[in-house]
């Protein structure tokens, strides 16, 4: 019997644990951990195990684990919780063979290619050109932003901070927009406006414009709100989406995505019925230019619950990955 490896991705509140036979993508014991729950990753990972029945003499060797944090050093920090470890204590208290630990959306990118085609939602029409880098974008929590390429002899990840570029109005509702932001946060980069916060704070600043009181208190409520036909909260839905649209293109254009647009996160999943009816596909092609560039590269929803741990165990025995 081969034994399976341990595959994670771990985030502020939740760690997510799979287990994997490896070089393969089918997943199993898939659990999810609240990490307020466990002192350290370690213990964590040893729960896991004994929930599952792989620990003692049947706990995994080889483990690739995500992180929603920085990961190059040997000490990592994470930065929503308390959670911080050497990577090289972690391997030896956990006795393992092989541990790698890559950024969550590293993880996001390198699943992309292992998700089903019955998990990915299309925006719009285009053909991915075989053979072409593909982007990966996905507001949640932040803005994160990657890409993804087939090399030579595996999938080469590109990880970004995209999500800190400077956001750039394309009209006069924007430019007061921007205002807003401004006023609040000083310098303003798209991820402020293109998460979860963000879209609260998108909704504020339209109820300010409009001379309104703010009526909703999460980005949730929005959202609720404007399925139930609030009129501002269905401006700040269609405008976030646009604003979404302008970027993805920007960074297609940055990356030369040809292969592909993949909308990854938990909040673009919420929004399939608003995208039809938004100008998110409009606006990524608007490139002046290069509109027709853009208006032939294909986009779509990721809807699949466990990328990140698809990316895992690709990242497992990956040569691009250290």
């Amino acid at each position: 019997m081969i034994r399976p490896a341990l595959i994670g991705d771990i985030g502020g509140t939740n760690a997510r644990f799979g287990l994997v036979t490896p070089d393969t993508f089918e997943l199993r014991d898939i659990r999810q951990l609240a990490c307020a729950d466990y002192p350290t990753l370690a213990d964590a990972v040893r729960d896991y195990l004994a929930q599952v029945g792989h620990d003692g003499e049947q706990a995994p060797r080889e483990a690739c684990l995500a992180f929603a944090c920085p990961v190059h050093d040997d000490q990592v920090r994470m930065t929503n919780n308390a959670w911080t470890f050497s990577k090289r204590q972690v391997k030896a208290d956990l006795g393992l063979e092989l541990f790698k630990v890559i950024n969550d959306f590293t993880a996001q990118a390198l699943g992309v290619p292992h998700v089903d085609a019955s998990d990915l939602v299309a925006v719009g029409g285009g053909q991915p050109a075989a053979g072409a880098a593909r982007l990966v974008i996905g507001p949640g929590t932040g803005l994160g932003v990657a890409g993804v390429f087939p090399g030579q002899h595996a999938w080469v990840p590109l990880p970004t901070e995209g999500g800190h570029v400077t956001f750039a109005p394309t009209d006069e509702r924007e430019h007061n927009l921007l205002r807003y932001f401004n006023n609040r946060y000083g310098r303003v980069s798209v991820e402020r406006v293109l998460c979860g916060q963000g879209l609260l704070d998108l909704y504020a600043a339209h109820c300010a414009l409009k001379g309104a009181n703010p009526r909703h208190e999460s980005p949730a409520e929005v959202t609720n709100a404007a399925n139930q036909g609030d009129a501002i909260a269905e401006e700040t839905i269609r405008r976030f989406l646009k604003i979404l649209g302008d970027v993805c293109g920007d960074a297609a254009l940055t990356l030369g995505a040809r292969g592909g647009v993949y909308l990854c996160g938990g909040i673009l999943p919420r929004l399939l019925d608003w995208l039809p009816k938004s100008r998110f596909r409009e606006a990524f092609a608007d490139k002046g230019r290069m509109s027709a560039y853009n208006a032939d590269i294909p986009i779509w929803v990721v809807t699949a619950p466990w990328t990140g741990l698809l990316g895992a165990a690709e990242a497992l025995h990956n040569e691009e990955v250290a």
